[in-house]
């Protein structure tokens, strides 16, 4: 389990994360959303031991995460950045390897063991058949998909991704969420990851947790957190919650206005 306790975040003189405590339930899918620049990413190096803390600490299964060792670490959680730098060439095969690293001393080869669970794990993403092409040549919901099965070929119990579906089409980036529930639900894996997306967030998330300048403004379950007065006090739109048969909310008309507050934002910013 991870778990933040009063963590602060900065980037050399600059804060980016304050007093942030936080608890990732083992087993679950817990989404961070916020605005541009609220510290999701920022949040989620932290989680991996990627960036120290300014004060307070993160916790993975009771000791600070900056104690762990880096291939045990490995061992436990695997991270996901926003867009990964593809080998130039690399293999789908060879990339999904590259996952096996951590589970092998320096001077050992690859093995048998090692094979067998990277074509699993292409085979429970869906890109086994890709195998013997080169990464560089999929579309971006193939290669997301290629990296998944890299993360799921080190045999953690905890993903991290941040902002998976920046990048795709609307259906390739339902395909990469709906991947992810699956792998939840059939395999156990915990799943933490960065979304802009409130919708998609409601229906894939067990627990929602919102950033605003560098706080976590509040956490609970889809129903709870998304509603029409948080929206408009931390996203600054207007919109419509409803639920839908499931009980999960849904928010009418955010999309669009979402996309025109940030399209007005950017023009402000040429």
């Amino acid at each position: 389990m991870i778990r933040t306790e009063q963590l602060s975040l900065a980037y050399g003189a600059t804060p980016v994360v304050n007093n942030v405590s936080l608890t990732i339930p083992e087993g679950g899918i817990t989404c961070l959303l916020g605005p541009n620049g609220s510290g999701k990413s920022t949040l989620l190096k932290s989680f991996a031991g990627l960036l120290p803390a300014r004060s307070g600490q993160v916790l993975l299964d009771g000791q600070p995460v900056n104690e762990w060792d880096r291939r045990r670490l490995a061992l436990r959680l695997a991270m996901l950045p926003q867009k990964p730098i593809v080998p130039d060439g690399i293999l789908v095969k060879d990339l999904v390897a590259l996952g096996r690293f951590p589970h092998r001393k320096w001077w050992q080869r690859h093995h048998a063991d090692d094979n067998r669970i990277a074509y699993q794990s292409m085979d429970m993403t869906g890109v086994s058949q890709l195998a013997e092409r080169p990464v560089e040549s999929l579309s971006g919901g193939q290669q997301q998909r290629v990296w998944i099965a890299m993360a799921l070929a080190q045999e953690t119990t905890i993903l991290l991704l941040d902002e998976p579906t920046t990048f795709l089409d609307w259906g390739y980036q339902l395909e990469v969420l709906e991947l992810l529930a699956k792998l939840n639900r059939e395999h156990g894996l915990t799943v933490v990851m960065s979304l802009h997306d409130l919708n998609q967030a409601a229906q894939f998330a067990d627990q929602i947790a919102i950033m605003a300048e560098g706080q976590l403004e509040t956490t609970g379950s889809p129903s709870e957190v998304i509603t029409e007065a948080l929206i408009q006090r931390v996203f600054r739109v207007e919109t419509t919650v409803s639920h839908q048969a499931n009980g999960r909310p849904f928010c009418s008309g955010y999309a669009a206005a979402y996309k025109a507050a940030t399209t007005t934002l950017n023009m402000h910013h040429v």
